[in-house]
């Protein structure tokens, strides 16, 4: 039919509703959304990394007070201690007691992320994550005013159960149109983290030490973190759109999940079983893919986290590194993730990440060798570049690849169960690394750790093979 004849204009490049007006509308969009989640997850996280240089004093402020639940966890870590051979230490008594809340804290977060992600599917992305943050409010409430330990310890407990929003905003970026969109939302919610861990610790350290030799020097941070907290609320409510289209969203929780199950028992979810159960269930291919990824995402993490564990035990015996010199290593580490992620990382083209994750894992087995026979500074720092740059763009790359799959009613599940299985990842790496550190010494271990390496680089070419076939 001609378009004149029936008095309608031909739409014009410059039209509303033009094709690349559309597009552009859309990429303005996506923009907005990626820097909200951006901005306020490094709200969240500076808050919740203010504690972490703080876990050594807090401890021993507790172990004086002669808590009864402090004294029971107390005897848990003296029994590891000794069963692999750690040497009786102070710093390394503060390394496993913290290393300790840290698994618990993984554990709680392996359980919530899942749950959180598919209740998003159903009445959407945006309340869940305001629930999520009003719930860590309130564990920054408990923690400034743990007067002992056994608050304390529950202010960690509310604060794992609530803290789903990583896995809800890798969700919302997933619910993004374009393939490009998606990998610049991952790679900016990685440069969150590095700015998080990087900056955060420094501000809880520089507060407690204004605080002298009170015996509430937590307090500060506490009301720190609690603020950045308050903050990242207003501006969630302020801010941060539904990226959960109504068309998208499901009528109840039965046709997201048929069981609990589905999102509990760790054989289910490495299976992505709770997606096979839906309506909209990916082809058996997807599903193939997607069990794949999720092996190499909870792989790589396990054996990373647990030498990123272990640096602590190595730099203190081998280089006699101080609190503060420890401080500075991480600060490294940070810095250097956060460029490359800002920098190299989210412009990484659609369909390359697979080839990008391969590429850092092989840049871990030299980072790892190096580390592990390290006598200098030199030969220490050369392996922490190599380290930093797959900490860098593993997760994120791996995320993108993942978002990919299960239609968008699903998202918000698909990326809760891979949370939930790096939070399981977290939670029993530092344990096993630790044990073959003490029980075989850091050389063989990180030599062992850098072989099995090849796991998830085997993994990654069964996924390429897959896709051929």
């Amino acid at each position: 039919m001609d378009l004149k004849s029936t008095g309608c204009p031909p739409l014009s490049k410059g039209s509303p509703n033009s094709p690349a007006a559309e597009q552009t509308s859309q990429e303005g969009r996506s923009s907005k959304i990626i820097t909200v989640v951006f901005l306020s997850l490094l709200l969240d996280l500076l808050g919740f990394t203010l504690i972490l240089p703080l876990l050594p004093s807090i401890l021993d402020h507790y172990s004086q007070r002669h808590d009864a639940v402090y004294n029971s966890l107390q005897n848990l870590v003296d029994w590891f201690r000794v069963a692999v051979g750690i040497p009786l230490d102070s710093k390394f008594n503060g390394v496993l007691f913290g290393g300790l809340i840290g698994s618990l804290f993984s554990l709680l977060q392996f359980l919530s992320s899942p749950v959180m992600g598919a209740v998003s599917d159903c009445y959407g992305r945006r309340p869940l994550v305001l629930l999520s943050t009003v719930g860590v409010m309130s564990s920054y409430v408990v923690w400034v005013n743990s007067h002992n330990f056994s608050l304390f310890l529950l202010s960690r407990v509310v604060g794992g159960v609530c803290k789903g929003n990583v896995s809800l905003y890798t969700a919302m970026v997933a619910d993004l149109r374009s393939p490009q969109a998606r990998n610049r939302g991952m790679a900016m919610i990685g440069v969150a983290f590095s700015l998080g861990f990087t900056l955060g610790p420094i501000l809880g350290a520089y507060l407690a030490q204004r605080a002298g030799g009170s015996g509430e020097f937590y307090q500060g941070p506490a009301l720190l973190a609690l603020a950045f907290s308050a903050a990242d609320l207003l501006f969630i409510l302020a801010l941060l759109p539904e990226t959960l289209h109504r068309d998208r969203e499901v009528s109840d929780m039965n046709s997201v999940v048929q069981g609990p199950g589905d999102l509990l028992n760790p054989v289910a979810l490495f299976n992505f079983t709770a997606i096979t159960r839906t309506d909209h269930s990916p082809s058996e291919q997807k599903m193939k893919n997607l069990k794949v990824l999720g092996v190499v995402y909870f792989t790589y993490l396990f054996l990373f986290s647990g030498l990123e564990f272990t640096l602590s035990f190595l730099t203190h015996q081998r280089f006699g590194f101080s609190s503060m010199e420890q401080g500075k290593m991480f600060f490294f580490i940070g810095v250097t993730m956060a460029i490359i992620q800002g920098g190299w990382a989210r412009r990484i083209k659609p369909g390359h990440q697979i080839k990008t994750v391969r590429l850092a894992l092989i840049s871990l087995i030299p980072a790892f060798l190096l580390i592990g026979i390290a006598w200098n500074m030199l030969l220490l720092y050369s392996g922490l570049v190599l380290y930093s740059f797959a900490a860098a763009v593993v997760v994120p790359c791996l995320s993108t690849q993942v978002s990919d799959h299960g239609s968008f009613s699903q998202k918000g599940m698909v990326m809760g169960i891979l949370r939930s299985l790096g939070a399981l990842a977290r939670a029993c790496g530092p344990i096993v690394a630790s044990s073959v550190y003490w029980l075989a010494g850091a050389e063989t271990c990180f030599v062992i750790y850098s072989a099995l390496f090849l796991v998830p680089l085997t993994l990654l070419a069964q996924e390429d093979k897959s896709k051929d076939d």
